[in-house]
C-alpha cells in the first residue's frame, strides 16, 4: 500500500506526474493495472484545479514579494505554451491540448497543459477530457517504455 502511495504521490508533482510514476511502479514490480489506475488519478486530481483557479492565483501573486518571479515564470510558461500550441492546432486545437499533454516531453505534461488551456479560455469540460486523453497516452508510452527499459535489464540479470 506505501509504494501505492508513492506512486500517487509521484503523479501528482509538477513536470513529474505519471512519467516518473509509472517507471516507478514497473521498477518496484507493482501490479501493472492497479498501478496505472493509480497514477491516472493522481495526476488527473489537481488538473481541474488548476484549470478553475491556476491563473487566478498567478496573476494575483505576479507582482508579491517572495512569489512573485516564480509566479511570473509560471504565467510566462503556460502563455508560451498555450500560443505555441494555438500556433501550431488551429482548428485542431483539443487534438493538439491532447498531444501536448501525452507526448512524453520536457516541459508538457498535465499540468502545463492544463494551465495553457486555462489561459487561452478554452472550454472546460472539452478540456478536462482531452487532457484525460492525454494522459492515458502518456501511460501507454511510458508504460511501454519502463518495460522496455526494465525488462532489458531483467534480460542481462
Amino acid at each position: 500500500m506505501k509504494k501505492y502511495l508513492i506512486v500517487f504521490l509521484i503523479s501528482m508533482v509538477p513536470l513529474i506526474e505519471l512519467r516518473g510514476a509509472i517507471p516507478y511502479a514497473v521498477g518496484f514490480g507493482l501490479p501493472l493495472v492497479p498501478s496505472l489506475v493509480v497514477a491516472l488519478f493522481g495526476n488527473m486530481l489537481p488538473v481541474p484545479f488548476i484549470f478553475l483557479f491556476a491563473r487566478r492565483i498567478l496573476v494575483w501573486g505576479k507582482d508579491k514579494r517572495y512569489v512573485g518571479k516564480f509566479f511570473t515564470w509560471c504565467l510566462e510558461k503556460g502563455e508560451k505554451g498555450g500560443r505555441k500550441l494555438e500556433a501550431k492546432a488551429g482548428a485542431g486545437l483539443y487534438i493538439a491540448l491532447l498531444l501536448f499533454v501525452g507526448i512524453p516531453l520536457p516541459g508538457t505534461g498535465a499540468w502545463t497543459g492544463t494551465l495553457a488551456a486555462s489561459l487561452l479560455d478554452m472550454d472546460f469540460k472539452k478540456s478536462m477530457l482531452y487532457i484525460f486523453g492525454g494522459l492515458l497516452l502518456a501511460a501507454a508510452i511510458m508504460l511501454a517504455a519502463s518495460l522496455g527499459v526494465f525488462g532489458a535489464i531483467n534480460l542481462v540479470k
